[in-house]
């Protein structure tokens, strides 16, 4: 039936969906009232509408600029840089940053064709020659790609005057080191810090 493929197909398209879980939702799907597979589409298509990128950070907002960029309380002197929007609710769930934000968009990916072009560095770069930012946090993730990025972002931002740090990385919380990788635990040893 063309109207369970179009929609596997389109589930599939998904992070983490294969084509097995993209039926299975599917006929999931199918069984239930029509009125929640409606809601569904009518939430698909509002978040197409109305989701956009914040005309400031480019983290994802339903307005102009986002909530976080219109926060007076934030420290409008500390800038942290993160790869997607989704890094963002994972760092405001640490409950410990109060700084704002600028997104990439992803990572520098030369095999996968992505450039500096490609992401907001060039809005990036603006925004810290605009004067005001003190310090910027490159919380890029902990992979080669994230590395590189890092790093180039490094290369830009200096020279502009500000001060450009790294999340630090290492063993989580309540993790065994009998478990731990051995570039985890050398980032770990090597991000030590003295006991107070």
């Amino acid at each position: 039936m063309p109207a369970i493929d179009d929609l596997t197909i389109e589930l599939a398209k998904l992070p983490g969906i294969g084509r097995k879980t993209a039926l299975r939702l599917t006929y999931h799907l199918l069984k239930r009232p029509a009125d929640q597979s409606r809601r569904l589409a009518e939430a698909l298509l509002t978040l197409a509408d109305r989701v956009r990128q914040c005309d400031r950070c480019h983290n994802l907002t339903e307005d102009t600029v986002c909530a976080i960029c219109l926060d007076p309380r934030r420290d409008a002197t500390l800038m942290c840089v993160v790869e997607e929007a989704a890094d963002i609710g994972a760092i405001e769930r640490s409950g410990d940053y109060r700084g704002t934000y600028h997104v990439l968009g992803g990572r520098l990916s030369p095999l996968d064709g992505v450039g500096p072009d490609d992401l907001t560095i060039d809005a990036l770069a603006k925004r810290v020659a605009a004067g005001g930012i003190k310090e910027v946090i490159v919380a890029t993730n902990p992979s080669l790609e994230g590395e590189a990025t890092a790093l180039y972002l490094q290369r830009q931002l200096v020279p502009l005057g500000v001060t450009v740090s790294r999340i630090a990385r290492g063993l989580p919380v309540g993790g065994d080191l009998e478990y731990a990788d051995g570039v985890t635990i050398a980032q770990a040893l090597s991000a030590r810090r003295e006991m107070p």
